[in-house]
Order: structure tokens, then C-alpha cells, then sequence
């Protein structure tokens, strides 16, 4: 509970209040500890966003209450799942398929493709268009519509393309101050010494492709927790939620 309270700037009263008023789901139980999660933080998030545009407590605990009944739209479609549990697919839990496909089976001629091309993310391969990383390539080859997939592909090369290369100027600095660190400035590496400076480079490439990797994960996670937040602040204000009928039985422990 510390931690939550100093994630989400609500005090561990408050969230006492809120459970006990039925607006906060339960924590997990393992013994005698309560563990809370994004679920929980999301759910935060919302109430305070609700509380700030002027609803009061028994209305956000209607609003909840109707959701655990069966009307939590955001799991309807899969969004809570998908940003905070997991990945699952056909055929059970795990990674994604790394099987090759093509973009799509878009037109070559298309901007996307000579894009995707120029940007090295794709090739020409008998006259389809296929993403160089297979696993991307699977993603992309079950999209509803492929198009959108490979424009969004556009989109975060074309905005993080900058930021990414001074990002691996600061590791390569960074490398360079650990070589100098561990030989010395001016020093020439013996032959005996070329197998530890190959690994050494090979960890810190390994090294700051899992912190950027890890980073960007858990800033996306963060950003996604908001907009579900929102979103969901967004059915109370529309009133389309189903509410819950009329003497019908309360969810045991708020589930």
C-alpha cells in the first residue's frame, strides 16, 4: 500500500477509504501480504479523475460495482490485458509467432513499402514486401488491416530515429570510458586481450538494448494506465455503461 500511495500521490488513508467504500478492488492476498498492481493504479487514476470533475463517492462505487458485474468494457475489449497482463495468443501463453509472412501483401509501388524499404525494415522478395524482423512480420501479417500496422511502424521509426542514434552515441561514449577504465587511454590490446574487449563490447550492446527495451516497456505501460484511466472517466461522463440492475447481488470481496 506505501508504495501505491507514493506511485499514485493518494494517501494510504484515502485508499483504505475508497476500499472500504467499495471503489477500490481488494489486493492480492499471498498470506498475511496484500500485494496491488497497475489494475489498482489504474483504478486510482480514475477516481481521482472522477472526484476532481465533481462526482461523489457512491456514484463512482455504482459505476464499479456495475463493471465487476459483468460491464468492465476496457476488459470487454481486451485494452487491461493487453497493457497490463501477459501476452496470449492462439495456442496458449507466449511469445509471439516468429514466423516469416509478408507486409501485408502490399502494393511494392506504395510509399509504406519504399519507406519501409529505404529504412531497411523491409526487402523485396519475389515481388512482396517482407519485413526484415520475423517477428514483426507475424504481427503484421495477422493485422485486420496490415496498412495501419506498417504506418504506425513508420511512425515510432520516424520519431524515435533521432533519439535512438544520440542514445547509442552515449553507450558508445560509454563504452569508450570503460576501455579506457580497463587498459588505460592510450593502450593498444594485446592479442590475449582481444577475447575480453570482444566481450565487453558484446555486453554493453546486450546491456543497453535491455534498458532501453525495459524503459520503453514500462513508459508505454505507464502512458497506457492513463488512457485507460481516461477512457473510463469517459463512459461515466457519456452515462452509456450498463448500470447495474436493480437488486441484484453485490460482487463478493469486489470481484
Amino acid at each position: 500500500m506505501d508504495d501505491l500511495a507514493r506511485i499514485s500521490g493518494v494517501s494510504a488513508r484515502n485508499i483504505r477509504a475508497y476500499r472500504e467504500r467499495g471503489l477500490l478492488d481488494p489486493p492480492r492476498r499471498v498470506g498475511r501480504s496484500a500485494y496491488y498492481d497497475d489494475y489498482h493504479l489504474s483504478q486510482l487514476k480514475t477516481i481521482n479523475q472522477l472526484l476532481r470533475r465533481g462526482f461523489n463517492s457512491a456514484h463512482i462505487a455504482e459505476f464499479f460495482a456495475s463493471m465487476r458485474q459483468g460491464a468492465d468494457l476496457s476488459d470487454i475489449l481486451g485494452i487491461r490485458q493487453a497493457i497490463l497482463g501477459p501476452r496470449t495468443d492462439e495456442g496458449g501463453e507466449g511469445p509471439v509467432s516468429s514466423s516469416d509472412g509478408p507486409a501485408g501483401g502490399i502494393d511494392p509501388n506504395c510509399d509504406e513499402a519504399r519507406a519501409l524499404i529505404d529504412y531497411g525494415l523491409a526487402e523485396l522478395v519475389d515481388g512482396e514486401v517482407v519485413l526484415v524482423d520475423r517477428a514483426m512480420g507475424a504481427i503484421v501479417a495477422r493485422a485486420a488491416d496490415p496498412m495501419l500496422y506498417l504506418r504506425v511502424i513508420l511512425r515510432m521509426y520516424d520519431s524515435t530515429r533521432e533519439s535512438i542514434d544520440n542514445l547509442a552515441a552515449d553507450f558508445v561514449h560509454a563504452l569508450k570510458e570503460l576501455f579506457t577504465a580497463r587498459f588505460g587511454a592510450k593502450h593498444v590490446p594485446k592479442p590475449e586481450e582481444m577475447a575480453e574487449l570482444s566481450r565487453i563490447v558484446l555486453d554493453y550492446r546486450d546491456l543497453g538494448s535491455k534498458v532501453v527495451a525495459n524503459r520503453i516497456d514500462e513508459a508505454m505501460r505507464e502512458q497506457m494506465v492513463s488512457a485507460v484511466s481516461e477512457y473510463t472517466v469517459g463512459m461515466v461522463l457519456s452515462g452509456e455503461w450498463p448500470r447495474a440492475a436493480p437488486g441484484a447481488a453485490e460482487p463478493r470481496n469486489g470481484k
